[in-house]
């Protein structure tokens, strides 16, 4: 119809992690929100740190995980119209290589760009090669019939003759250079053990997204944007990853537990449940009419002593537990629930004191992948043998457990057994894995 709202939208992904996609992207945000345009960010796979930076380059706007292995097509449908409702543009950021997935090779970005049928923009780290760029383009372009490799961006490009190198190259694939940018080194964003430092740790945010911004615009070729850029289908689907853990949610986020997915939060309240928030390192205490707690994951190894001395937290958690408040924990917020953590110096802290395990970041061991979950027993997340899919990230580990009931048994993404894992004690449960979405 004339005058009818079209959302158009990209995925930009690259030929592997360390290319530099996640600069660009937060700078093309950055730079279409700075000119008014209502920019809907989306971040493929599991990742939960990312989608903050997102949000801030973004204007506020929340940045929605679009995961093709751990959730169902009815998921991503309603994570897409409810991340992008209102949205002139949806700029999606891709996962490590464009066709790089899950060790069973699904949920790629490629995966995804194929089912939402989105262009993609490859970003290319054109440091030491020349030529051999066009060998790489035409290898990403021809691999999978189904996914449209739309456009480049040539980054870390060293002079004007390397650029021209590189463009003579690709003249012949006839396929646009959107832009040839080069090496700037004080756009770096610095990491630590579970990926990038959150984004409300980083002094002087703002300046960063301004000057990437400032720096994609030199050299950023606005018609090959504009004719990159496709409508993106939305379709009107109930966002029902995981069923609300009450009517009255107390979720906690700070710096310490900011790792809950918006999606699950947001189809919580579209079930009907309310939510309020609290801050644990602030020593705040859930709501004291909450009938459920919510706890994700974050980084609680680094706060140990300072979440040890909060008492209100502390008494709130237990007086919550004592009336039969369903109380969870992933990942972080399993730990805050156990007896005590021990950081990376020695020290055990203690917690919460309301699951009988306890855990160490002394002892480092990463344990990362996709997870296939099988409820063990009943909780408000569903009955014995609900099914999920979730993601496990931490370096943090179990060093001794009491009695309790296993909540979980599990699988890695090639289904091979990973044994009984989390903890359930009356209204308290949780475990080491982000719930993503049910099966």
């Amino acid at each position: 119809m004339p005058g009818q709202h079209v959302t158009r939208g990209l995925i930009v992904a690259a030929p592997a992690s360390g290319s530099g996609k996640t600069t660009v992207t937060l700078a093309l945000i950055r730079l279409l929100a700075r000119e008014g345009r209502a920019v809907a960010p989306f971040k493929t796979g599991p990742d939960y740190i990312d989608g903050a930076f997102h949000r801030a380059a973004s204007a506020g706007r929340p940045c929605c995980n679009l995961d093709v292995f751990a959730m169902r097509r009815d998921t991503i449908d309603g994570v897409m119209a409810f991340g992008a409702r209102d949205a002139e543009l949806v700029i999606v950021e891709g996962v490590m290589g464009l066709f790089d997935g899950a060790a069973n090779g699904e949920g790629s970005t490629a995966d995804l760009a194929a089912m939402l049928n989105l262009p993609v923009v490859l970003v290319i780290d054109a440091a030491r090669q020349s030529q051999s760029v066009a060998a790489l383009t035409h290898g990403f372009r021809s691999f999978r019939s189904d996914v449209s490799i739309a456009g480049l961006i040539l980054n870390r490009v060293a002079s004007e003759r390397h650029e021209q190198l590189l463009r003579n190259a690709l003249a012949p694939l006839q396929l646009p250079v959107l832009a040839a940018l080069p090496p700037e080194g004080d756009l770096t964003l610095p990491s630590r053990h579970l990926g990038l430092v959150q984004a409300q740790e980083r002094d002087g945010l703002d300046y960063f997204l301004d000057r990437a911004a400032d720096w994609l615009h030199r050299y950023l070729d606005r018609n090959a944007l504009d004719a990159v850029l496709q409508p993106v289908s939305l379709r009107k689907t109930p966002l029902r990853p995981v069923p609300p853990l009450g009517q009255r949610i107390a979720v906690a986020g700070d710096d310490a537990f900011a790792f809950a997915y918006p999606h699950l939060l947001e189809g919580w309240r579209l079930q009907g449940a309310e939510l309020s928030l609290f801050s644990p390192l602030s020593n705040e205490a859930p709501a004291a009419d909450a009938d459920a707690i919510f706890l994700p994951g974050g980084y609680p190894e680094l706060h140990a002593g300072r979440l040890a001395a909060n008492t209100a937290l502390m008494q709130g958690l237990r007086g919550a537990a004592a009336r039969g408040a369903a109380i969870y924990g992933e990942c972080g917020g399993y730990i805050l629930l156990g007896e005590g953590l021990t950081d990376s110096e020695g020290r055990t802290h203690a917690m919460a004191g309301l699951l009988p395990i306890a855990t160490s970041f002394a002892q480092r061991q990463r344990h990362l992948g996709y997870r296939r979950i099988t409820a063990l027993t009943d909780t408000p997340l569903g009955s014995r043998g609900s099914r999920f899919r979730g993601h496990e990230f931490h370096y943090t580990t179990e060093i001794a457990r009491g009695a309790a009931e296993p909540l979980f048994q599990a699988a890695d993404a090639e289904m091979n057994e990973l044994g009984l894992i989390g903890a359930r004690a009356g209204s308290v449960f949780g475990s080491y894995l982000h719930l993503i979405d049910r099966e």
